[in-house]
């Protein structure tokens, strides 16, 4: 279910758009150095690397949070992170911390699969992050559910929305 989830993700990169995958379990890999544009080859070699992935061990997510939250301000972007996992997070306040300082104006979105997540971390993740929380319980589910989570994803984001006064809002 979870590589259905992230293949579905990558299969909607537009060549505009920018991306990278990270594998954890036992420990944590980028595919990429860095985000990648939507090309077709890009995307190519994402399904294939998450053809090749295999449930090892562990969860280990601080390592995969590491690896994603830059903590920059001001991306020429809205950065947006899909933390995917079926696997049960256990370190809820080492993770908190690490979201708290290294988010930076990333927006963090989490997804659920199964039984095994923890709730309340993916819940309180996504709150800290400024996204939103997705649980698919079932198989059925991951195809309603992340197509709902990509086109919340790909709606256009108003930021640094400023009052001036009594007439009106800058940008």
């Amino acid at each position: 279910q979870a590589k259905q989830a992230l293949a579905m993700a990558v299969q909607r990169m537009r060549p505009q758009d920018r991306f990278n995958v990270i594998e954890f379990n036992n420990d944590a890999r980028a595919l990429f150095q860095d985000s990648k544009t939507g090309s077709q080859e890009n995307v190519d070699r994402a399904l294939a690397f998450i053809d090749g992935l295999e449930a090892d061990g562990g969860t280990e997510i601080s390592k995969a949070l590491d690896l994603a939250l830059d903590g920059k301000q001001r991306h020429e972007r809205i950065r947006q992170i899909v933390f995917l996992t079926d696997g049960s997070v256990s370190n809820e306040e080492e993770l908190f911390a690490l979201i708290k300082k290294q988010r930076g104006d990333s927006r963090l979105f989490t997804v659920g699969i199964g039984s095994a997540p923890n709730s309340y971390f993916m819940t309180r993740a996504a709150t800290m992050g400024q996204g939103s929380y997705t649980f698919i319980g079932k198989g059925e589910e991951v195809q309603a559910k992340m197509t709902a989570l990509f086109a919340m994803l790909e709606q256009a984001a108003v930021t640094d929305l400023q009052r001036l006064g009594t007439e009106g809002f800058v940008l």
